[in-house]
């Protein structure tokens, strides 16, 4: 059984690394090479339109059928914006095909190792959340260091207005200066109003593309000094001044409720690691909840459980400040 399980493992994997090079590696290596022959074809060759900027859709997927149902979809939206904000190269076809794929192979091996199609279709549909829990924890990371960089990049657009600089200057100083992910934002806030998106609508992209509360204030009190005018360098020290209090604020409530959240981790924690303990030291007596039907029964309803309960906890302990 053991042996079945492996070689169905390995096989979903194989299908997973041929299906990733069909429809991911080999459409890029085609567009690259179609490129490549069109630049030199293009040799020599005048341009016909300068100065104008097309903007290019994204292609969702490689193959046309599922590009232009993705595309039809409201899914997409989402995301797409949540590869964004965790910086990741996933595209959303290879995320779907990655989710699809975890589904697939949780449920079989479930299936295949105790025999009911039930915990196999519970354990499917957690691995499927598999890729979405990676990039959550991805943009969470990137996030936070961001919050933390962030009053350092106000601070250096002060800094220029005050010598003198344009507010469009201060932004390439801090892209140039400041290390990602904050240089990549204000590099792509000030490359999208260098090449003739409007400053407001710039700003704003940014604040929807940042998920955090200091970056639509600092977009707010640009686009409030330059309709209603005032000094922005003051406004800008003012805003880097409540951002360093509200991380400092963060700081201590995160070391105030430690001890809930490790005691969250903990309660649940404990059910599987028992369970897996059972199964090394006794393994008769949970075999019980596998062979019988009603410990089939027990187990589906003690996953609802376990996930409800973890989810509860979570909210318990996320405290907003």
């Amino acid at each position: 059984m053991q042996l079945i399980a492996i070689g169905t493992f390995a096989a979903i994997i194989g299908l997973f690394l041929g299906l990733y090079w069909l429809l991911i590696l080999r459409g890029e290596d085609y567009e690259k090479a179609h490129l490549s022959r069109r630049l030199k074809t293009a040799i020599g060759k005048p341009a016909r339109s300068v100065g104008v900027l097309a903007k290019v859709e994204q292609q969702l997927s490689n193959i046309g059928v599922l590009n232009r149902l993705l595309t039809g979809s409201g899914i997409t939206g989402p995301i797409g914006r949540l590869i964004e904000q965790a910086d990741s190269r996933l595209t959303i076809g290879l995320f779907l095909l990655m989710s699809a794929t975890s589904a697939l192979a949780g449920h079989l091996l479930t299936t295949l190792l105790t025999g009911y199609r039930g915990i196999g279709l519970a354990v499917g549909l957690f691995a499927s959340t598999v890729p979405l829990i990676y990039l959550n924890w991805k943009r969470s990371r990137r996030v936070a260091e961001f919050e933390e960089k962030f009053p350092e990049a106000i601070d250096l657009i002060a800094r220029a207005l005050r010598a003198g600089h344009a507010f469009t200057t201060g932004l390439s100083m801090v892209a140039d200066e400041i290390p990602d992910p904050v240089g990549a934002e204000f590099k792509l806030l000030y490359d999208r109003q260098n090449f003739g998106m409007p400053l407001p609508d710039a700003l704003r992209s940014f604040a929807e593309r940042v998920p955090l509360l200091d970056a639509r204030f600092f977009a707010t009190a640009v686009l409030t000094q330059r309709e209603a005018g005032g000094n922005l360098s003051e406004v800008l020290d003012n805003l880097a001044r409540v951002v360093r209090e509200r991380f400092k604020v963060k700081r201590q409530v995160r070391v105030i409720s430690a001890h809930g959240r490790i005691t969250g981790w903990v309660l649940v924690a404990l059910p599987p690691l028992t369970a897996l303990g059972f199964l090394v030291v006794v393994p008769d007596h949970i075999k019980v909840l596998v062979t019988d039907p009603m410990g089939v029964r027990l187990v589906v309803v003690a996953l609802i459980l376990q996930v409800t309960g973890g989810l509860v906890i979570r909210k318990l302990v996320n405290i907003e400040y």
